[in-house]
């Protein structure tokens, strides 16, 4: 079937059950997200964390990865946000507010954003403008396929990212010790 053909059956009008829960869980996330970024409670914004990665977890298994949806789950919703929460307490970082992490750049902060934003959504929209997800063909995101490109390709970043992580941890660890003479 050609592409053509498929892009006839679908369209924006007529949107299936899937396509309207991952627009749904998108918003979601999206919402999520912004409010991660924009809250001034650092452990708040390490729980909408959670749920905006969640949200991602989710789009994937819309999907069909759920390979990839599960190691969403247990590497960024388990370990990074966990890694993320130690930090926090280790290093003593404020809980509540902090006036101090304010600067006076949000609107040029905000501008750049926004405009990032939407460079990233229309060169998304212009690359995947007639690509349809065949859900009832083979698994693009099954197990082997997912792990073959993984192994294949992207060892290097994957283990560059866990020694990034561990020396994270180490300096968390470190910055917390009290020197000699201190108390606490």
């Amino acid at each position: 079937m050609s592409l053509a053909a498929q892009a006839a059956g679908h369209g924006f009008l007529s949107p299936t059950g899937v396509e309207i829960a991952f627009l749904l869980v998108g918003l979601v996330t999206l919402g999520a997200a912004l409010v991660t970024v924009t809250t001034r409670q650092l452990v708040h914004a390490a729980l909408w964390l959670v749920v905006a990665l969640g949200g991602l977890a989710v789009e994937y298994l819309l999907l069909t990865a759920e390979f990839i949806a599960w190691v969403q789950v247990l590497i960024y919703v388990g370990s990074v946000v966990v890694l993320l929460l130690f930090g926090l307490m280790l290093t003593k970082a404020p809980i509540g507010r902090s006036p101090d992490a304010d600067s006076g750049n949000r609107p040029v902060a905000l501008a750049v954003a926004l405009a990032a934003a939407a460079a990233l959504v229309w060169v998304v929209v212009d690359a995947f403008r007639t690509t349809w997800i065949d859900l009832d063909g083979p698994a693009q995101g099954s197990t082997r396929v997912s792990g073959e490109i993984l192994f294949r390709h992207w060892v290097l970043p994957f283990e560059a990212l866990s020694v990034l992580l561990l020396a994270a941890l180490v300096g968390a660890i470190v910055l917390s010790r009290k020197k000699n003479g201190e108390e606490g």
